[in-house]
């Protein structure tokens, strides 16, 4: 973020294109009823860190290196003796996208990173929880440009919520749809 009158690309867009689109589709009578993205939140959670502590280390380094944001370490709630698990070990990594940042990143998965994933024929429209969040599942982190293949220590999944203000799924799909996210038909 070179200056303060910096404004994302996707930012624009909403402020040009989907407002008016989604005000168009949905008749809202005030512009602030129409519905934005609100947050992202990506995940990863990583097992086989209760055996070896170094390597939540390397997922938080990845996931700063992928989104730009020092990533907060989650804890195990409960002990479960089958997994080995204890109450309070690290079991993961996330980070919370607003803002800036959260369009950034937005940009960066929609026109690099799913392009990028092997044998991708779109994304699922099923995948919103009733309330207007969209989530969705990488199999592989190195689908980043930031991530070095060869620093890899283990190819690891991650989760990514989309959480918007829309009510209803519909409205949901309609503005990721006019953010050109790439669903399923």
């Amino acid at each position: 973020m070179a200056s303060k009158d910096y404004v994302p690309r996707l930012r624009e867009h909403y402020d040009t294109v989907v407002r008016s689109s989604m005000s168009e589709k949905f008749g809202y009578a005030n512009l602030m009823q129409t519905p934005r993205i609100d947050k992202i939140v990506v995940n990863v959670g990583a097992g086989e860190a209760v055996g070896d502590s170094k390597k939540i280390g390397s997922i938080c380094e990845e996931l700063a290196l992928i989104t730009g944001q020092k990533p907060v370490v989650t804890h195990a709630k409960k002990s479960i003796a089958n997994f080995k698990l204890r109450e309070g070990m690290p079991i993961g990594a996330k980070v919370t996208l607003r803002r800036e940042r959260m369009y950034e990143f937005l940009d960066r998965l929609i026109n690099v990173a799913l392009p990028r994933v092997r044998d991708f024929r779109g994304l699922s429209p099923r995948s919103f929880d009733g309330r207007g969040n969209y989530s969705l599942g990488l199999k592989e982190q190195i689908v980043f440009p930031e991530i070095d293949y060869d620093k890899v220590d283990s190819i690891r999944g991650m989760d990514i919520v989309i959480c918007t203000t829309a009510e209803t799924n519909e409205e949901a799909h309609a503005l990721l749809v006019d953010f050109n996210m790439p669903f399923r038909s």
